[in-house]
């Protein structure tokens, strides 16, 4: 058996909860719980914040929480989120975020990979896409 072949890093078969560390807690957590509307799981403190999304948790935390890294300059995307959704459901999310006064950095797009895509940015200026297959 090779070394690669008995990792003990193959018993990962799934992410189980995502972090985004967060400049404004108040204003992240509005746009993912009333924007987005993604059910609150719980709030540990005002410093971590935990959200249902489909099979897995999104957590918000001030970077004290779990460590002690600077933030990331504002201006600067820290990571990019990518939501699966059926086709029709893309442009229903536009209009929703065009509606509620939120830029949208590129319009309901067919690309050439197979799918819509749509790109806007959270309050701390993440990258979000919504997609589907097409």
């Amino acid at each position: 058996m090779s070394e690669q072949q008995s990792s003990p890093f193959h018993a990962i078969k799934a992410i189980d909860y995502t972090v985004i560390f967060v400049r404004d807690m108040a204003a992240m957590r509005r746009f993912y719980e009333d924007i987005l509307r993604f059910p609150l799981i719980r709030e540990l403190s005002p410093n971590w914040i935990e959200f249902r999304v489909g099979g897995n948790t999104l957590a918000l935390a001030k970077p004290s929480r779990t460590a002690d890294d600077a933030p990331i300059p504002g201006g600067t995307a820290a990571l990019q989120l990518a939501f699966k959704v059926l086709p029709a459901q893309v442009d229903q999310c536009a209009d929703e975020l065009v509606r509620l006064g939120f830029a949208l950095l590129s319009p309901p797009t067919n690309q050439s990979f197979g799918h819509r895509t749509l790109f806007f940015r959270d309050p701390d200026g993440n990258l979000l896409e919504v997609y589907a297959d097409i």
